[in-house]
Parts: structure tokens; sequence; C-alpha cells
């Protein structure tokens, strides 16, 4: 085998493996959300539409994602709003979703793994 060749598969190998490792996190993280009760308002690609064909009762993720993209402490402040619920009244999503404001879901996640879903959900490419 040439060097270019074995660079070549050295390469592919590399990315084959950070698209399965990328992979597994996205399936972890959509079962989080599923069991924690995420998915009953939010989606991940935007233009879904919610009950009754009214729009999304919570924003789609990588609209989420695109938001706070380079915000500083955006994952702290996003992993509060999921633990203690959103104020109907600062509501920056009003017009684009059917919900008025998040529910407090302490009740339902853990705080680590609230964490590790916005974290995740921030990471979301944005183009696709």
């Amino acid at each position: 085998m040439s060097k270019q060749a074995l660079c070549v598969w050295v390469a592919m190998a590399v990315v084959s493996s950070a698209a399965l490792a990328a992979d597994k996190k996205d399936d972890a993280m959509l079962q989080l959300a599923s069991k924690s009760g995420c998915m009953t308002c939010h989606h991940i690609e935007p233009g879904a539409q919610g009950p009754d064909g009214l729009a999304p009762v919570g924003p789609a993720w990588k609209d989420v994602s695109a938001k706070y993209k380079g915000v500083k402490g955006a994952d702290e402040q996003l992993t509060r709003t999921v633990l203690q619920g959103s104020n109907p009244y600062e509501s920056h999503w009003k017009g684009k979703v059917s919900g008025l404001a998040m529910p407090p879901n302490h009740v339902a996640i853990k705080e680590a793994d609230a964490k590790q879903l916005v974290k995740w959900i921030l990471a979301l490419d944005t183009k696709k």
C-alpha cells in the first residue's frame, strides 16, 4: 500500500469513527429527550407543525442553536430555563411557536442530564 493510499485510508477511518460517535451521541440525546418529555413540544428541524396544524408548541432545536450560537453563558441560561421554565411575558419565540412559555421540568430531567442535552442542542449543525 502506498503512503498516499494509507493516509487516505486513515483519514477515512477517523471520519467514519467520528461520525459513528456522533450518531451514538445523537441517539443517546434523543432517547434522553424522549424519556424526559422534551419531544412533546420540540422538534429538531425547523418547519415542523404542532398539534392541529398550528405552529409547533416550542421552538425547533436547530433554531435554538442558531439563535444562541456564540452567546456567552447560553448553556447555563438554557439549562436554567429547562429546569425552572420561562416567563411567558418575556418570550422571544412569540409568533413562531404556539406555546406561551416553557414549563419547569426539574421533575422530569436531572440537572446533569439537562446540561448535557442543552450542550448537544447548542452544538447542532444549523446548516443541514
